[in-house]
């Protein structure tokens, strides 16, 4: 039973969410805002969190950010209709997906639940070897998929899933070009809908990721118009 932390001060969607997830047999905690969600984090972490941004003494980015200090568990934002710079940022910062208020229950169950069949796959809960579980080196580039370990020359790089899928996808076949769309299949589920502006949000965040670990990274190249590829030299 995986379990989720739900953070939000509007006690209606904790109530309400916490109802559905439970109907969908996770286990939930709920908490009023971020300050009280890192407490209880620090303890003990959920598989995966559900973060409204606007919250009181600690807001949904502050406690991504403090998040990502430590884990990489999955990660979905609740945002406000407007909030599109909002929802960028949490992208770049590390979030996973979000979600826009008002939003339907069903579908944040299927975005919760295609997160957590990522997280396992990536985790090699699928004990047999397929092409997607095979250790990938390209260059100074290591990846590890059933340890969901990332070394660029010799030092570790921390990814989320999202991160790690898309760096798999590109480093698999270097040379050739994947497009958004491709990507966006590689990173989520088909019934799961999201724009390029998420790709080249997680894309940019990947990047300098490898950049805090080489400043000269510059393997993940953009074709404008087309989308990326993986170059090995």
């Amino acid at each position: 039973m995986s379990k989720i932390a739900l953070v939000d001060d509007d006690r209606n969607i904790l109530t309400s969410v916490s109802m559905t997830l439970e109907a969908e047999g996770f286990e939930v905690e709920t908490y009023n805002d971020g300050q009280q969600a890192f407490d209880a984090f620090s303890k003990n972490l959920p598989d995966m969190a559900v973060l409204d941004i606007k919250m009181p003494r600690m807001d949904g980015m502050d406690l991504l950010q403090r998040l990502r200090q430590k884990s990489q568990i999955p990660v979905i934002f609740l945002t406000s209709k407007d909030d599109e710079i909002d929802e960028v940022l949490g992208l770049r910062m590390g979030a996973d997906d979000y979600v826009k208020k008002p939003f339907s229950q069903r579908l944040l169950v299927e975005r919760i639940r295609a997160l957590l069949r990522r997280q396992e796959a990536v985790a090699g809960s699928i004990v047999a070897e397929t092409e997607d579980q095979k250790v990938i080196e390209r260059g100074e580039l290591r990846m590890d998929p059933l340890r969901h370990s990332v070394t660029w020359k010799g030092q570790d790089v921390s990814l989320t899933v999202t991160e790690f899928l898309l760096l798999q996808a590109l480093a698999q076949r270097p040379g050739f070009v994947k497009s958004r769309d491709q990507l966006m299949d590689v990173a989520y589920d088909d019934q799961v809908y999201v724009d390029d502006r998420t790709i080249d949000s997680h894309i940019k965040r990947l990047r300098k990721k490898l950049r805090m670990v080489d400043p000269e990274f510059s393997a993940i190249e953009t074709l404008y118009g087309i989308g990326y590829r993986y170059n090995e030299e």
